[in-house]
């Protein structure tokens, strides 16, 4: 039977212990197996492990440990057991000194007073520490909440972001390609006018080819006729 449990120590369960450990709930059950395995006691609510203090170092022990596991089990049981031989060596030792208790009835009773006032306030401490302990919880699990909140904002911000942002290039590759579109029709315009300025010119030149060409004909003609320049004048 153990006797190593101070009477107001904190006692965790399995889900306790996976936190503040770090490991996970199997674990645990697994370590706990191991250590029973090798004479390990531990306290118990019918089936169920009830783990104090030095339990968790036990478990620490075994989650960081090089050596096998039943290795470091068989030294945490030694560890134990030479706890609880030292406990009963103090339990006799103090149970001498109940013959030192004062004998006067109003002595004793101030003395009982004073225990009961030391047990009332020890009680009061823990429970304003277990108030304490579901404040902070609550808190933490606010701040996660908080922060859970911050990051999916982030999280939107940042898609509405890319999204303003996929919606500006494609706006601005619209515009982009409706003013190639528009510089593509204009030059096609323009090449038009020019060809078009082109045929106008080259009818005009071969229509002043052909006025020259009878034109030089006609003024071979009327070279062979004499006073045909004065002719011309008449008319």
């Amino acid at each position: 039977m153990r006797n190593d449990i101070q009477p107001n120590e904190r006692a965790f369960s399995t889900k306790e212990v996976a936190e503040e450990v770090g490991i996970a709930t199997p674990t645990v059950r697994k370590y706990g197996q191991i250590l029973e395995r090798n004479g390990y006691e531990f306290m118990k609510d019918g089936d169920r492990r009830i783990f104090v203090e030095s339990d968790i170092r036990a478990l620490i022990a075994l989650r960081d440990t090089d050596k096998p596991l039943d290795d470091t089990a068989k030294d945490l049981v030694d560890q134990q057991k030479e706890r609880i031989e030292g406990t009963n060596g103090t339990e006799i030792a103090t149970s001498d000194t109940y013959g030192n208790l004062p004998q006067d009835p109003d002595q004793l009773k101030e003395v009982l007073m004073f225990l009961a006032n030391e047990l009332a306030a020890t009680r009061e401490m823990n429970v304003q520490l277990t108030n304490d302990m579901s404040q902070l919880k609550t808190k933490v699990s606010q701040l996660q909440q908080d922060h859970h909140i911050i990051s999916s904002s982030i999280g939107n911000s940042a898609q509405r972001t890319n999204a303003k942002i996929e919606r500006l290039t494609e706006q601005q590759n619209t515009h982009y390609e409706n003013l190639l579109e528009q510089e593509k029709q204009r030059s096609e315009l323009l090449q038009k006018e020019l060809q078009k300025m082109q045929d106008e010119l080259k009818k005009e030149w071969v229509s002043q080819n052909e006025f020259n060409k009878r034109l030089e004909e006609e003024i071979e003609k009327q070279n062979k006729k004499p006073g045909w320049l004065f002719s011309l004048f008449k008319k």
